[in-house]
């Protein structure tokens, strides 16, 4: 913004008469930029009646001057700090949203510098009533920028806008939730297409893996709701990898044995039986057979020696 006049006598009202221009000062500039038009000594403290009465004035004026001037930027930026009142207003309306006041009202001083350029004086409607649409619109496209938690490509994040209207018309109309081929249809899209943007549309928003679904205490967070609970069978599939190729080695007989009492789930009793042994032996060969494939599982170094036969 440029340079304001100050009265060093008692304190000025904030509509005064342009004064004399003076030596070393841009007082010729901003006197020859506003013709006649009063100078605004606090753009920002004049009353909404005012503001409008005066940037009708001074949009007039600004059809007049050249581009590029300083006369041109002096009336422009008069504008902008006179209009600053309504970007706040605007702003209020996003209040419960997560981004700073401060960076709504900085993106909507950017619609209203737009709104201010393209002003038509000769329309004959409000300026307010033209540049609030553009100053809201800006801070729109904000939000659709920069409020998705994973990026999409500008179509999408329009086709998520596009979406969610046809569905809430179908559903007033229709008295249901509208089917997937019934919003293509309304929007004259295909089913895949639509289909592309209902998953964008789960980019819009993510929620911390911690987060509970009420503020109860005992709610589990997130995370342990959608995450894997430890599964004990894993360890049972290492166990079994681990002892393939210690029971490979074991002998015809051990391995028999094995069969016989997990396989089958025989009694020792049942087992010597078939080979022909009695259960005090059985007994005996398993203890070693386990003790083995035991020390197997808990070596470090390579493969045992081969185990000793009884």
């Amino acid at each position: 913004m440029s340079a304001r006049h100050t009265h060093a006598t008692t304190r000025a009202p904030d509509l005064a008469p342009a004064p004399g221009p003076a030596p070393g000062s841009g007082a010729a500039t901003r006197r020859a930029a506003l013709d006649g038009l009063p100078e605004i000594d606090r753009p920002t403290r004049v009353s909404t009646d005012a503001a409008q009465a005066l940037s009708g004035a001074l949009l007039a004026r600004l059809r007049q001057l050249e581009p590029g001037t300083p006369a041109h930027a002096y009336v422009r930026n008069t504008l902008v700090e006179l209009n600053l009142s309504l970007v706040r207003f605007a702003a209020r309306r996003f209040r419960n949203r997560p981004e700073q006041r401060e960076d709504i009202v900085q993106v909507g001083t950017i619609g209203l510098i737009k709104a201010i350029d393209r002003f038509d004086p000769e329309r004959g409607i409000e300026f307010s009533a033209f540049a609030l649409p553009t100053v809201v619109g800006e801070m729109k496209r904000f939000f659709r920028d920069t409020s998705w938690a994973v990026r999409v490509p500008r179509r999408l994040q329009e086709l998520r806008i596009d979406l969610a209207r046809a569905g809430d018309l179908l559903e007033q109309r229709d008295g249901h939730r509208p089917s997937r081929a019934e919003v293509a249809a309304h929007l004259h899209l295909t089913v895949e297409r639509v289909a592309e943007g209902e998953l964008a549309a789960h980019g819009y928003t993510a929620r911390s893996l911690d987060v509970s679904l009420s503020e109860d205490d005992d709610t589990p967070p997130l995370v342990s709701r959608r995450l894997a609970a430890p599964e004990p069978s894993y360890e049972l599939v290492e166990d079994l990898a681990a002892l393939k190729p210690l029971i490979a080695r074991l002998g015809e007989r051990d391995r028999r044995i094995l069969s016989l009492r997990f396989g089958q789930e025989l009694t020792q009793a049942q087992i010597g039986e078939r080979l022909g042994l009695s259960q005090m032996h059985i007994s005996r060969l398993l203890n070693r057979i386990l003790d083995e494939l035991r020390a197997g599982l808990l070596a470090d170094d390579g493969p045992l020696a081969p185990p000793h036969r009884a």
